[in-house]
Parts: structure tokens; sequence; C-alpha cells
């Protein structure tokens, strides 16, 4: 592909772009609005990231590795560590604007083990054995909690309850999402308008849109003509440069360690400067 066919193609809106920076924290506080565009590999990152925008789970690893509770509000395990009862968000709603209750919750995780909603907000999970660490697996994406009460839907049909609803999604090559007005974490998280990842298989194209400006952040590049520190911030370095971003892209003060996608958290952490 020639350098015109790469403009054309950045150029078209068949492309978007990937969400993922890493480095040192651009200010002291995110900045609400504009667009944050990533260019991600063809492998599991676009639906990481697009499913960490538009689902929420009941518990999340905050980047320092702590748990807090997500859509449960406080969680208690009997004596056995088999039977856990969850309190459970009263102000979510889905994005097609039907409210979140404990019943989609039980329906989301029923592979886990015997799931019941006590109530509205109350949830009771008992598994076939003990598991301590229950609160730390449910952060997992795997267990978001959807409308479709756990069902495999086609990402463009996506119904959640996180920061950004779907606007536009071709399975495995682009994702467009909009901030959710009113969101329940308004304030605290999803700074960016827009987040939108495009899937660019070669990673000297991924470079190059990113030198290009047609992309904030890409992942896995060939570092060739990006080692520049007054344009990028490189994570986790310079020399081993996972993720590359433009300078104008800010982040949090700590990026999870697990992953250099912040475990799939990028659309709602991160903002553009």
């Amino acid at each position: 592909m020639t350098r015109i066919d790469r403009r054309a193609l950045f150029a078209s809106g068949a492309a978007a772009a990937l969400l993922a920076s890493a480095g040192m924290s651009l200010a002291d506080r995110p900045r609400a609005g504009g667009s944050l565009r990533l260019a991600v590999p063809r492998d599991d990152s676009l639906e990481r990231i697009a499913r960490g925008a538009v689902f929420d789970t009941l518990t999340e690893i905050a980047p320092d590795g702590t748990l807090r509770g997500e859509l449960a509000t406080g969680w208690q395990p009997d004596d056995s560590a088999r039977v856990w009862s969850f309190d459970l968000r009263e102000d979510v709603t889905f994005h097609d604007g039907t409210r979140f209750s404990a019943s989609d919750a039980a329906a989301s995780l029923a592979e886990i083990g015997l799931a019941e909603a006590l109530g509205p907000t109350r949830l009771r999970l008992e598994l076939a054995e003990a598991d301590p660490g229950l609160p730390f697996r449910l952060a997992d994406t795997r267990f978001a909690i959807t409308r479709a009460g756990g069902a495999v839907t086609p990402l463009e049909q996506a119904n959640g309850t996180g920061c950004y609803r779907v606007e536009r999604a071709q399975d495995g090559r682009h994702f467009l999402g909009r901030k959710v007005v009113g969101h329940y974490k308004q304030g605290q998280a999803g700074w960016a308008d827009t987040v939108e990842v495009i899937v660019i298989p070669d990673p000297a194209v991924r470079a190059e849109a990113l030198r290009d400006g047609y992309v904030d952040v890409a992942a896995l590049p060939l570092p060739d003509g990006l080692r520049d520190r007054t344009r990028f911030r490189y994570h986790p370095s310079e020399d081993d440069m996972a993720l590359a971003a433009a300078v104008s892209v800010g982040l949090p003060r700590q990026i999870s360690s697990r992953s250099a996608l912040d475990d799939g958290r990028l659309a709602e952490r991160w903002w553009v400067g």
C-alpha cells in the first residue's frame, strides 16, 4: 500500500483509531471533551477496548491493583466463601434506557453459579466451590453485565451500562463509541466525547498513522520515526514501545501493570489534552 493509499484509508470513514497510551500524566486533572483515536493490531485489542467502554462489571480493579465496586456497592461472603451477597447501584440504566436491576446481573452471571435476584438491588450468588477471590474475578470483562443476560451479541448491537454507547462498529475492524450523557460515572471517568478504535494490521502503517496525526495512540508500532519526546510518549519505555501516544493524550497517574491496554479500561480512563 502506498503512502497516498494509506492517507486515503485514514481520511475515509472506514478507519478509526486505537485507544491506548501510556507514560507520564499530562495534567493533574483529566480534561473532558474531544475524540480519542487509537490504532491496534489484528488481535483482541479492539474487542477488549470496546467491551471496556460499553459494559460494566460488578467490580473493577483500579490501575494500582486495588479492588473497588462498579455496578456493585458492596459484597459479603458467608463463612464458607461459597455464597456471596452483592448490593447493587440504583442509579444505572442501559443504553436503551432500561433500568439496570439485580435480575440483569443474575442472568449475566448464571454461568458462575446459582444467581438469584433478592430484590432490585440485591444479588445472591451460590457457587459450587468456595472462592474467596470472587470479587476480583468478577472484574474481568468476561463477566460484563448485559441486557441480553450474558448472551453473545454482535458488537454493533451491544447494550451495556458503560460510559460509551456504540455509535458504529464493524466486528474485528472498527469501533466508535460516544459518551453517555448523565452517566453515573460522570466527572470520574469517560472523559473523551468519542472513542474510536481501528484495526491496522501493519505496524509500520500504525506508526505512520500516529506520526501523521490520524490517530492519537498506536499499539505495537514500528518505532522508526517515533523516537521524539517532543511529540510522543511511550509505554512502558522508548526502547520497549508497546504503546506510543501523541503528547496531547492525557494519562492517568497509574496505568495497570497487568496489560498495556490498561485492562481494557482505556476508553474511560484516558483523555485528550
